[in-house]
């Protein structure tokens, strides 16, 4: 054991990178609907080695990984942030607004009160609002502060402690608020999803309980046209007017030969068809043409190639699936259907009153031109996995790092903004831009996904080791007594706001009123709950935007709370 101790001692990084290995293994263990996850399960298991002692990363390590963080969480969440400051959306984001208001509020009142130092009130605010940004721009206040060495280390060292007491409970909280209030409000949520479902649907049959009702459910079909078929003697541009949901008569096979189907072909009795687009739209073609062919001949194949585009169209953004079909003409959305819409990670259900925001990506299904003419007209088509555009991270880190240097006098005390918040601020603004201008910023959302987690977990990894000792003796003294305190920071905001929500903003649908409270927290675990309980991804649209608002501002209050804590 001692050999290993002096191996972790000798090479830093190897502990930080067991630290991360085990971190994430212990964050994967669950215990009912509750899963530690990777960042706390990495804090925890760097505070445990770090009793080791002489294990110490510098500060610039975890400075850097944590610049690439905060940048990341604005470029992700940027489009989705400023397309959330709409008229249509402005009662949700409001509610999001007050919840980490709340949050910031009995944070401090708590603090104050239990006569917690600046760095336990900061980790206080990051474990019990769920937060974990708030450990470096609370830290990167601290710096600011102008105190001993030893003083501000002892602060920072708090953070993780107080992140380390209260996280777990914290990530409880919005598991109990989607089980509770639908129990108090006597709703069933299942069911409340189907109607919702139903709603954005534009209507039609009704759902059995766990049937989701999908807009765009694509295939290609093959059937032999019968004598006296509706179709019979129609071109190809007549048979394809002649349906209200869209499909594309890709083929046909007539006399033997195989024929591409341009807009004045006809159809004939005996003629094999070869029709793409929406089942729904195949189901009734069916009954007007003939009966489906299992087996087609080679020459009969299609190719369909399916597409990411993200939407900038300031055109698109804000109308629904329905409102887009009546705006745009037969023959710029020929051949091309929406298959997927993802907004910040989270799949959004394909509905006709599904509403698009800029910055979603949209996965598009048809031939190679039509999607071209598509992605054109609707935004631009996401780098590879492969390219990321470096000027645009580099240049907005250091950017970010100037803005950091802006200060001003609250409460007596000289506040400065932090390279964190700088770095939030430029990613934002960065990520907001590339909507607009799409060769601007083009970093792929798998890198900056990658980069948005490792570098929370490397910055949380360093911090806990270099905590070390001192860490354990503080959650030997404050242990019991932060665990309670984060109990009421994690519990009031939600109880306050809730009645809020649904008295003063009118959030009544029981779906979207749940959605708000986990997306106002930050409450990943608990919108986990609430899909679960839904069924569908109907709490999706609702929670993504909320969730946006509460990530910048959550993140915003760090240097707040150091300021208002003596």
């Amino acid at each position: 054991m001692e050999l290993l101790a002096d191996q972790l001692r000798t090479y830093p990084i190897m502990a930080l990178f067991l630290c991360l290995g085990l971190g994430y293994g212990v964050g994967k263990f669950r215990v009912g609907k509750f899963e530690l996850g990777g960042i706390a399960g990495t804090l925890l298991v760097a505070v445990f080695v770090g009793q080791i002692g002489g294990i110490n990363l510098s500060t610039d390590v975890q400075n850097v990984f944590f610049s690439l963080f905060i940048f990341m969480v604005g470029y992700n969440g940027g489009p989705q942030f400023f397309a959330a400051l709409n008229r249509t959306a402005l009662t949700k984001l409001l509610a999001a607004f007050m919840m980490t208001l709340w949050g910031l509020f009995f944070v401090i009142v708590v603090a104050r009160w239990a006569g917690l130092d600046k760095g336990l009130a900061a980790g206080l605010a990051a474990g019990g609002l769920t937060q974990s940004a708030i450990i470096g721009t609370a830290g990167n206040a601290i710096d600011l502060l102008g105190l001993a060495a030893d003083e501000a280390e002892k602060l920072k060292t708090n953070i993780a402690v107080g992140y380390s007491v209260t996280y777990i409970f914290g990530s409880i909280g919005p598991i109990l608020a989607v089980s509770v209030i639908p129990i108090i409000m006597k709703w069933n949520l299942r069911e409340e999803a189907l109607k919702l479902a139903q709603k954005l649907s534009g209507g039609g049959r009704n759902l059995e309980e766990g049937e989701f009702l999908p807009m765009n459910r694509f295939d290609a079909r093959a059937y032999r046209v019968q004598d006296g078929a509706q179709i019979v003697g129609q071109s190809v541009k007549e048979i394809e007017a002649g349906f209200d949901e869209d499909i594309l008569v890709e083929r046909l096979l007539q006399d033997g030969v195989a024929v591409d189907a341009a807009p004045d072909t006809k159809v004939n009795a005996g003629d094999l068809v070869v029709v793409s687009g929406l089942v729904s739209g195949l189901a009734k073609f069916e009954s007007s043409a003939g009966s489906e062919v299992g087996e087609i001949p080679p020459e009969m194949v299609i190719v369909e190639e399916r597409r990411n585009v993200v939407i900038t169209n300031p055109k698109l953004a804000g109308k629904t699936l329905i409102q887009l079909r009546e705006a745009i003409s037969a023959d710029q959305r020929r051949g091309v259907y929406i298959s997927k819409i993802t907004r910040m990670g989270h799949d959004v259900p394909v509905l006709h009153n599904t509403q698009i925001h800029a910055g979603d990506e949209v996965s598009i299904v048809g031939h190679k031109d039509d999607l071209n003419r598509a992605a054109k007209f609707a935004g631009y088509v996401p780098p590879s996995a492969s390219v990321t555009n470096f000027i645009a991270l580099g240049i907005g880190v250091a950017v970010g790092y100037l803005v950091g240097e802006i200060s001003f006098v609250i409460a007596g005390t000289k506040v400065a903004l932090g390279s964190g918040l700088g770095c939030l601020v430029t990613g934002l603004i960065i990520g907001y831009l590339r909507t607009r201008r799409p060769k601007i910023g083009g970093i792929n959302r798998g890198a900056a996904n990658f980069l948005q987690s490792f570098g929370l977990a490397v910055f949380v990894g360093v911090v806990g080791l270099n905590a070390g000792q001192p860490a354990l003796q503080a959650i030997q003294e404050y242990g019991i007594t932060l665990l309670l305190l984060g109990v009421v920071v994690t519990l009031m905001p939600m109880i306050v706001q809730f009645p809020i929500n649904y008295i003063a903003l009118r959030i009544r649908n029981p779906i979207e009123a749940c959605a708000v409270v986990t997306g106002s927290r930050s409450g990943n675990p608990g919108f986990a709950t609430l899909l679960e309980k839904a069924g569908n991804s109907t709490p999706t649209p609702a929670f993504t935007m909320t969730y946006a608002v509460a990530n910048i501002f959550l993140t915003l209050w760090g240097p707040l709370v150091v300021a208002f804590v003596p």
